[in-house]
C-alpha cells in the first residue's frame, strides 16, 4: 500500500504543479487513495520531496536532485556497520578488518563520506589501511567508528 501510494505521489506531482499537501492530499482521493495529512507528510519525508520556485513565483514540489545522494549514503553507512569486524589505530594510521571481501565496499563507504582528517584509503580483502592526517585525527576517527558501528 505505502509502495502504491508514493508511487502514485510521484505520478501526481510529475503530472500536475502542486503547491500544498492539501492539494496532494485531494488528488490521492480523486485516485482511490484515502490517506491522512500526516502520512503524506511522512511520504514527502521519505520521497525526498522538496519545493521549488516556478518562473511565476509560486512553489510546487518536485524530487530532490540529492535524493540518490541521500539513499547511496545511508546504504553505505549500512554497508559500513556491517562490515567492519574490529579496528585499531597506530598514530596516524588506523587499520579496519572486516568480513571476508568486504574492504574494499567499506573502503568505498568511507570514501564518500568526504572526511577531511582521511588522507588516503587502500583495501585489500579483509583488511583497510587508512591514513589520517595526524595522530588525534586517527584518535578521534576511532571514536567515530565505534559510533558508526553500535
Amino acid at each position: 500500500m505505502k509502495t502504491k501510494r508514493q508511487e502514485k505521489i510521484l505520478e501526481i506531482i510529475a503530472a500536475k504543479p502542486i503547491e500544498t499537501q492539501e492539494q496532494l492530499l485531494e488528488e490521492l482521493k480523486a485516485s482511490g487513495l484515502s490517506v491522512t495529512q500526516a502520512t503524506i507528510s511522512r511520504d514527502i519525508k521519505e520521497l525526498h520531496l522538496i519545493k521549488e520556485q516556478t518562473g511565476r513565483g509560486s512553489y510546487h514540489y518536485v524530487v530532490s536532485v540529492h535524493k540518490a545522494t541521500f539513499n547511496n549514503s545511508n546504504k553505505l553507512r549500512t554497508i559500513f556497520r556491517e562490515s567492519v569486524v574490529s579496528f585499531d589505530c597506530a598514530q596516524n594510521m588506523v587499520v579496519l578488518k572486516t568480513l571476508p571481501g568486504l574492504a574494499s565496499a567499506a573502503c568505498t563507504a568511507l570514501d564518500s563520506m568526504n572526511i577531511d582528517v582521511l588522507v588516503g584509503s587502500l583495501a585489500g580483502d579483509d583488511t583497510v589501511f587508512l591514513v589520517m592526517r595526524d595522530n588525534n585525527s586517527a584518535l578521534h576517527f576511532c571514536d567515530d567508528i565505534q559510533k558508526m558501528i553500535d
